[in-house]
């Protein structure tokens, strides 16, 4: 009898490696030039485009005082990321000329972002940065060697590590058992409708009702890749799963945003029920950022990441042993073992590096006095909290980018009607859950 066969590629090639290696580089570099009293470099790299309204003076006076800014922000990235595609087995020229032109849209989103007007409609950089990469997605052929650079994953990876540094570890260890406490309630709930309905009401199979369930309850796209391979789902299965998360993570990064200020939600319960409802973790920092403070993006952070993902290697496990002991053996007569080592290997490695930039950031924190404390909280964690945002505007750019709504349209309606039973119970339940059950903690968090 044979195990379930492990990820092929080896750890040093794998996108949370790189994630890793860069995010904390980043946080450890920016740590020690506060020590060196490097600063003011770490400034100009960490580009910030300002609020404005009118005419563009106001940014215009921005690139002139720091001409260097937006061309260090850019070679700090491309060296990164360029290294980490010669070693992932990615075509780095064709990613750096990728990465060039992202670059030159990401720059003209965020001015546009910035627009003190647009900020008023709700439509600031992240929803923006969404907005223009499906319009051009869908209108114009998007040639090969620009789609090599849109690494959607690799992108968010890095921005939520990023996004460690800016929450203290002794906020996560206090959220850790009420965020897995609501997920657990959450995802199991969400899973089993899903799959349920996909199997018992619309007749598709296990294996695909797994792989949609997995999608809309765990953490996305991500989940729907490790489930279905951990079943052996089919190749159209995982394809068709990942479009339907696309496709209600899109729709929610309007939806929820809207019903929270329409519901008059603080914005720590926003964002923890963005965190137990979206469906993607990059549409869902979007939804979040949508809110309009910082406390938002903290509780779903707290929610979708502490709470949800780490979820993607119990549910792997649990899947391949319905798979080998029931699904398969159905067809074999033979049950398989499963290797309990596969929660290991199907665990997003990149939730350790979040917790690594929180917990360095929070000992700097705690070995330096108040007022050093206030000072390395200006000079550190805010220029982190800017790279944060560049990476999650290079993400919003490449989801829009890589949207086909043709493509979301090719499934039949069966898969669709599954996921949207799961969307009904999900919605409510973590309204609910982040509204009245746990309403104190979330409103709470600072």
């Amino acid at each position: 009898m044979s195990n379930i066969a492990p990820i092929a590629l080896p750890w040093h090639r794998r996108e949370d490696t790189w994630a890793i290696f860069i995010a904390l580089g980043l946080v450890l570099a920016v740590t020690t030039g506060f020590f060196l009293g490097a600063s003011p470099f770490v400034g100009a790299t960490a580009l910030t485009i300002p609020t404005w309204s009118g005419s563009l003076a106001k940014v215009a006076a921005t690139f002139a005082a720091q001409p260097a800014g937006p061309i260090a922000l850019f070679a700090v990235f491309l060296l990164a990321f360029s290294a980490a595609s010669a070693v992932i087995g990615w075509d780095v020229g064709k990613y750096a000329a990728g990465f060039a032109l992202l670059f030159v849209f990401s720059i003209v989103v965020t001015v546009l972002g910035s627009n003190q007007t647009l900020k008023q409609w709700q439509l600031e950089t992240p929803l923006l940065a969404l907005a223009v990469g499906m319009l051009l997605g869908n209108s114009v052929t998007l040639p090969g060697w620009f789609q090599s650079a849109l690494r959607t994953e690799f992108y968010v990876k890095v921005g939520i590590i990023l996004l460690g540094a800016t929450l203290p570890f002794t906020i996560i260890l206090q959220a850790g058992p009420l965020a897995i406490a609501q997920a657990t309630i959450v995802a199991v709930t969400t899973f089993a409708t899903i799959y349920f309905a996909a199997t018992r009401l619309f007749g598709l199979d296990p294996r695909f009702g797994a792989t949609l369930g997995a999608g809309g309850s765990i953490c996305g796209v991500s989940a729907a890749i490790a489930i279905g391979g951990a079943c052996r789902a089919e190749k159209s299965h995982v394809s068709v799963a990942i479009s339907m998360v696309i496709l209600w993570a899109v729709a929610m990064i309007f939806v929820l945003p809207l019903w929270a200020r329409n519901l008059g939600l603080e914005p720590g319960v926003a964002g923890a029920w963005i965190g137990t409802s979206e469906f993607a973790d990059a549409a869902g920092f979007a939804a979040a950022s949508a809110v309009g403070d910082e406390r938002a993006i903290k509780t779903f952070t707290l929610m979708k990441v502490v709470g949800r993902d780490m979820f993607v290697g119990v549910w792997a496990l649990v899947v391949a042993l319905l798979s080998v002991t029931i699904w398969d053996r159905k067809k074999s007569g033979e049950a398989e073992r499963v290797d309990v080592g596969e929660i290991w290997r199907r665990f997003p490695k990149f939730i350790l590096g979040f917790l690594a930039a929180s917990l360095v950031v929070t000992f700097v924190l705690a070995s330096i006095d108040a007022k050093s404390g206030t000072r390395f909280s200006k000079e550190a964690i805010a220029p982190l909290k800017t790279l944060r945002g560049w990476a999650f505007t290079w993400t919003f750019l490449s989801i829009g980018f890589t949207t086909r709504f043709r493509e979301l349209t090719r499934f039949g309606w069966r898969p669709f009607a599954a996921f949207a039973v799961g969307v009904i119970v999900n919605v409510p339940l973590g309204y609910w859950l982040s509204a009245h059950v746990f309403a104190d903690y979330w409103n709470g968090v600072k």
